[in-house]
């Protein structure tokens, strides 16, 4: 490792500089923007809550949860068709059910199902429904509805006049391995697949992407069907006025009920706000505007969430368990990432740590590959680059010998002002390291995502890969997926999301193979674990008291959001 003083120096330059930066932009502004997940980072006390949700008393019925978000899904709800990040994950897991869903183990359940078995081989798929479940229009939820739907995901679904109106583009990769589906009873369907498919029960989750829409959204012309919403869930649409707000009412014929027998859910209402720039949301929850939010700034609970928690004024709860992992995306079907020292100059370039300290207010741990602790694959040391300037130059200077071209791209992020903070720091480092980067705003999260699909990129922010099984993430990295993005063409990272998907022995192995091969040929640059915060006013409870149906606690791994079904307003 070269002498790190003299960078270190410039650190404390540029941290001096950044932070009258912010200051400036505050003043004049209001608030800086969320970072697109580039800058935030693992929990930095191994992933515990920072604070635990404090209930007192018994859950009261009534009242509204107003809840910020990051983002609005513009694109609307049409769950096979429907672009959702985060934001809209959060929306969805309000209105809609999957038939599993994973417990605090990190282990799958069945949800709106209540049983989900294979056969010996993997081959065929048996899903038991639960009875008196239906949706918000009152229609029953049944065998047909649910292989209706799995067809419509998989772009095989005709309406009664035989029209195929849903166009899954992306699902249709996604369950492509689907030979056919049936309604074998009232409440039974029967998947069969092409190939053993070991864990096809994680894909009926899909990171709650796949929830169950009711017949009269379903069969709905694509513009009812984004915004006519028809699910299960323990709330329904009341109104959307898009950039706004989100309001959905409680579902008085919801399913589920507390150990108690109460109904549930308690909440009246639940009112989602789109709030794109960081600092306006902590702005709106001190206020009292908002009285919860959902963030992955790392800058904003060092800075302001966890004083505020100390306090005693918020709540605050943290979590990095079965994280994603923030990175910067590369296209290498084109120059320059479709050469690997190109890519090792990028990644050696970047001290990972430094970036925490400027971007993330200390908050947060490194990353070297896609697999977070506790999740099948991980591995302590994946091959990864270590940050190294010396090592970042020697491999610019291989490219440029290599291609007679000097090492030179644009890095892209969603606009905003936190994001072009943290493309700045970026900048600086490979600058450092002789690498010359332009850095372009994309425009709104949508915008980023379309630029991503396009292909229209050369190196891209990006967070992604939640702690589900590792198959979950096949499309990701299988080469001709349209999901893709990054144009990966690499037999072996094929054969070894094949082996783990049709064999049940041995995944882990594979899985830890397949994270060092990322480490190797570094077709990403990992930069840091994404930790999320939920902060609500002392007055909301249970946030975090749902349970599936056997009892098993809900999943902690707010990268896919949480569900608000047990959440109750009370002093």
């Amino acid at each position: 490792m070269p002498d790190k003083l003299p960078l270190r120096r410039a650190y404390l330059y540029r941290l001096l500089a950044l932070l009258m930066a912010m200051a400036m932009i505050a003043a004049a502004c209001g608030g800086d923007d969320s970072d697109g997940g580039e800058d935030a980072g693992g929990e930095d006390d191994g992933g515990a809550q920072e604070s635990e949700d404090l209930d007192e008393g018994e859950p009261q019925p009534g009242g509204e949860l107003v809840y910020g978000l990051e983002a609005e899904t513009n694109g609307g709800f049409c769950l096979m068709e429907a672009q959702l990040a985060i934001s809209g994950i959060q929306v969805v897991r309000t209105i809609y059910d999957t038939l599993t869903a994973p417990n605090e183990d990190g282990e799958i359940e069945p949800n709106l199902a209540e049983s989900v078995e294979p056969n010996d081989d993997f081959t065929e798929w048996t899903i038991t429904l639960r009875e008196g479940i239906t949706f918000h229009d009152g229609s029953p939820l049944d065998g047909e509805i649910v292989a209706d739907n799995l067809n419509a995901y998989r772009g095989q679904y005709k309406n009664a006049a035989g029209e195929n109106i849903r166009s899954p583009a992306l699902f249709i990769f996604v369950f492509q391995d689907i030979a056919d589906v049936q309604a074998t009873g009232p409440l039974e369907v029967t998947v069969t697949t092409k190939r053993p498919w070991v864990s096809f029960d994680w894909f009926l989750f899909g990171s709650h992407r796949v929830g169950i829409m009711g017949r009269s959204q379903l069969d709905a012309p694509q513009s009812d069907c984004a915004n006519k919403l028809n699910g299960t869930g323990p709330f329904k649409l009341e109104r959307w006025v898009v950039n706004q707000q989100f309001v959905a009412a409680k579902n008085e014929n919801y399913w589920q009920t507390d150990e108690a027998g109460n109904q549930l859910p308690y909440l009246d209402r639940v009112i989602y706000r789109p709030i794109a720039e960081d600092a306006q949301m902590m702005n709106a929850l001190e206020s009292g505007q908002i009285n919860a939010l959902h963030t992955s700034s790392t800058e904003q609970m060092g800075e302001r969430l966890r004083p505020l928690a100390d306090s005693g004024d918020i709540e605050l709860n943290e979590s990095d368990a079965f994280g994603e992992v923030n990175y910067i995306m590369l296209n290498v079907s084109k120059p320059p990432f479709d050469n690997k020292n190109a890519r090792i100059a990028v990644a050696a370039a970047l001290d990972k740590e430094l970036l925490i300290e400027v971007r993330g207010a200390g908050v947060g741990e490194p990353a070297d590959g896609p697999f977070a602790e506790g999740v099948l694959g991980h591995v302590e040391d994946t091959g990864f680059p270590q940050y190294d300037v010396e090592a970042a130059r020697e491999a610019a200077a291989a490219y440029e010998q290599e291609t007679g071209q000097p090492l030179t791209f644009t890095y892209s992020f969603v606009t905003g002002e936190a994001d072009t903070l943290t493309a700045q720091e970026y900048q600086t480092q490979w600058g450092e390291a002789g690498i010359s980067v332009d850095i372009a705003p994309t425009g709104d999260q949508a915008t980023h995502i379309n630029r991503a699909l396009a292909g229209d990129f050369q190196a891209i922010a990006w967070r992604l890969h939640p702690g589900d099984d590792p198959d979950t993430q096949y499309n990701w990295w299988y080469e001709g997926s349209p999901v893709n993005f990054g144009r990966i063409a690499d037999p072996e990272i094929n054969r070894l999301l094949d082996e783990g998907r049709t064999n049940p022995e041995g995944r882990e192995e594979v899985y830890q193979e397949l994270n060092r091969r990322f480490g190797s040929e570094v077709y990403n640059i990992w930069t840091s674990r994404t930790i999320w915060a939920v902060a609500n006013a002392p007055e909301v409870n249970g946030l975090f008291d749902w349970t599936l149906p056997s009892g098993s606690g809900d999943n902690p791994g707010l990268g896919a959001g949480h569900q608000v079904t047990a959440a109750w307003i009370g002093e």
